[in-house]
Order: C-alpha cells, then sequence, then structure tokens
C-alpha cells in the first residue's frame, strides 16, 4: 500500500487548508484512518481518526474543535479540514490507518506563520 497525502503549504495564523490522502494497493482491512503529524523536533503524534464503518470520528484535544477528518471509501481517500490554524500545528501531516499501519508516506508539510 502507498499513501499520498496532499494539500499542505504556508499558511497564516488563523488561515485554513484542506488535506487529502489517497492509499493506493491493497487496502482491504481499514476498520480506522487517522491523520497524525510530526513537528520539528518531536514524535509523530494523533491528530484525528474517523472509522471506515460508520460516522465515528475522534480528535486530538489541541485539534478539537479546529479541524474535521472525512473520508470517501471509494476514493480510499481521508481528508482533514483544518481551520483557525495556529502556529503550533506547524508539522509534517501523514495518514495510515490505527491498527498495523501501511508503510509511511512522505507527508505534507503544513506551515503556519505568526
Amino acid at each position: 500500500v502507498q499513501l499520498q497525502a496532499s494539500g499542505g503549504g504556508l499558511v497564516q495564523d488563523g488561515g485554513s487548508l484542506r488535506l487529502s490522502c489517497a492509499a493506493s494497493g491493497r487496502t482491504l482491512v481499514v476498520n480506522k484512518m487517522a491523520w497524525f503529524h510530526r513537528a520539528p523536533g518531536k514524535e509523530r503524534e494523533f491528530v484525528a481518526a474517523i472509522s471506515m464503518k460508520d460516522t465515528s470520528t475522534w480528535y486530538s484535544d489541541a485539534v478539537k474543535g479546529r479541524f474535521t477528518i472525512s473520508r470517501v471509501n471509494a476514493r480510499k481517500t481521508v481528508y482533514l479540514e483544518m481551520n483557525n490554524l495556529k502556529p503550533d500545528d506547524t508539522a509534517v501531516y501523514y495518514c495510515n490507518r490505527i491498527s498495523d499501519p501501511w508503510p509511511w508516506g512522505e507527508g505534507t508539510l503544513v506551515t503556519v506563520s505568526s
């Protein structure tokens, strides 16, 4: 499986971005997909997750109320709508399944300037 994240860029404090992540290859078993981010000098952290079977979603406390995760199963794509971005959101963003992660893609860089 290959994961291709896109949509990152440079945005000002308070701005918005929409990230996409498409999975290609054998993606037969997926219960939950998630977004993660890795800020400079830090470990990769959980951002948001979505069930691939119902409407359940989960968010880290840091992004709750500002980010929205969604998916289109037929396109094997998950999205992350990010609003009211803050400089602390600056990171490389990745998607992957929650259980038994596939090989990590390169991610997409989000930079929020103050």
